[in-house]
């Protein structure tokens, strides 16, 4: 992706999201400037648990028709999962637009609530998994939507409106995307770890290489190792 391109959806997202009545934190609107030298002083943090804008196409060069715009508010650390106490949980931001597909994955460790805050349908395909963790292309899978369990043929697709939500454990693929219309999704989870917990049903790559054609507005999580 070129960041010319990046920095576009970074200013369409932040209006699509304050559309819904969400405001990002303040982190959020750090200029790379600011962001490398709060990072090295009170906030860290942000670069350990890799908070803040994400936006990716997989590595595909398609982000119009394979891609998500995230964004990680906040997140623990794997120590305290491993702890089992401490700050346990994550939560993101995310917008998958009209058509575009996240592609079918699954989590080792994260349990997650994925929640349609508006815009169109959030559209679900979901398989269990097989004892080697595989897709299982037969079996029934069986998911909580707002505390009712909905059971659906394997690559069944579950849709929800806004206001909807599906809890997601470990070892349930899915794809997802938006139908109608962009939809904004919140996702509340278990610590996240993108580098080393997602597992891709096709050989995929979860981050961006970019192209730098324009100084970028703000950094994202994938820029940090090499920016700050």
């Amino acid at each position: 992706m070129e960041r010319s391109q990046i920095n576009e959806i970074l200013e369409e997202s932040n209006a699509f999201i304050r559309s819904f009545g969400y405001v990002m934190p303040p982190f959020a609107y750090w200029s790379p400037q600011e962001m490398r030298a709060r990072t090295a002083t009170d906030a860290g943090s942000i670069r350990e648990n890799r908070l803040g804008w994400d936006i990716t196409d997989y590595g595909q060069g398609n982000f119009e028709d394979l891609g998500l715009f995230l964004f990680t508010v906040r997140n623990g650390s794997a120590a305290d999962l491993e702890q089992g106490r401490g700050m346990l949980y994550a939560e993101k931001i995310m917008i998958s637009r009209k058509d575009q597909i996240s592609p079918m994955h699954r989590h080792n460790f994260k349990a997650e609530d994925i929640i349609n805050r508006g815009g169109g349908k959030l559209v679900l395909e979901l398989f269990g998994s097989t004892p080697d963790g595989s897709v299982d292309p037969d079996a029934a899978v069986s998911v909580h939507t707002d505390g009712v369990v909905r059971t659906l043929a394997a690559g069944g697709l579950l849709k929800l409106d806004p206001g909807e939500s599906v809890t997601l454990l470990p070892g349930v693929w899915h794809a997802f995307w938006g139908e109608g219309s962009d939809v904004l999704i919140g996702e509340v989870s278990t610590v996240n770890d993108d580098l080393t917990d997602n597992v891709f049903r096709e050989p995929i790559g979860r981050f961006s290489t970019i192209i730098e054609d324009e100084k970028p507005k703000h950094l994202l999580v994938s820029d940090y190792d090499s920016w700050l």
